[in-house]
């Protein structure tokens, strides 16, 4: 049977909300794989957390209680997947890309984009808005972890599909080559989705003002940190740009 194809990827996780604690049972290895390496790089004296895309906030709950924080924000557009979470933490019912940041907004110690999140914003332009605003909600020595699916993940895709993705990405450049038929076939559900190089995400990084700290490999299958980036999905720590202070910083004469 077909699966039932939604053109607006919220719409697919309002439907997907019934099945959502199935699909993260079986990759609970790769979640908390993530999870582990997120805990061991929150900054010292953490106070608050921004999770963009939360669900029903499950994972960013669980961070913030490592570090008693207190102050916890979910970015969650699906009604359907927020559930109860309203009742634990502050929900600000937004797509990723229509946050806005004005000068007296408060920053987030810890901010968190995950399971590949910023893949299901569609156009390169959405997802440098939804980044950009992240970045300006990110405190000065605060940290931002974001992962997503690996497009040359040849441990989870085969050698030859993404031999195939390279040498398309190499010939034929495009900001669409990420595009993919994001797919849950027992849920019979499938949406718009996007899987990234390490250089798509450093260069909308960089307009966004968010500088590097690490980048981690994570094995899907397993959760294990992995060597090469062929190995697994991508896990980046980011800090806030210092060209973001300066930028806004009074002039002086």
């Amino acid at each position: 049977m077909n699966p039932e194809h939604f053109d607006d990827p919220v719409a697919a996780y309002d439907r997907l909300a019934a099945h959502y604690d199935a699909l993260s049972r079986r990759r609970e290895l790769y979640l908390r794989g993530v999870e582990r390496d997120i805990v061991s790089h929150v900054p010292n004296g953490s106070a608050s957390l921004l999770d963009i895309g939360a669900g029903g906030g499950v994972r960013a709950l669980r961070i913030a209680s490592e570090f008693g924080i207190q102050r916890i924000v979910l970015v969650e557009p699906s009604q359907e997947m927020t559930g109860k979470a309203a009742e634990l933490a502050e929900v600000w019912p937004l797509r990723a890309e229509n946050l806005a940041v004005d000068a007296a907004a408060k920053r987030f110690d810890v901010i968190t984009c995950l399971w590949n999140v910023l893949g299901h914003i569609p156009t390169a332009e959405k997802r440098l808005l939804a980044l950009t605003a992240i970045a300006r909600l990110l405190a000065p020595q605060g940290r931002f972890f974001l992962d997503v699916n690996h497009r040359y993940n040849s441990r989870s895709y085969g050698i030859l599909p993404t031999a195939a993705r390279w040498m398309h990405d190499f010939f034929s450049p495009s900001e669409n080559n990420g595009d993919v038929l994001a797919q849950w076939s027992d849920a019979g559900i499938s949406t718009y989705g996007h899987v990234f190089t390490h250089r798509e995400i450093m260069r909308l990084a960089e307009a966004a003002g968010l500088e590097l700290e690490e980048r981690l490999v994570i094995d899907y299958e397993n959760g294990r940190v992995r060597r090469f980036a062929v190995q697994g999905n991508l896990l980046y720590i980011f800090r806030r740009s210092s060209r973001i202070d300066s930028a806004s910083a009074p002039q002086t004469s």
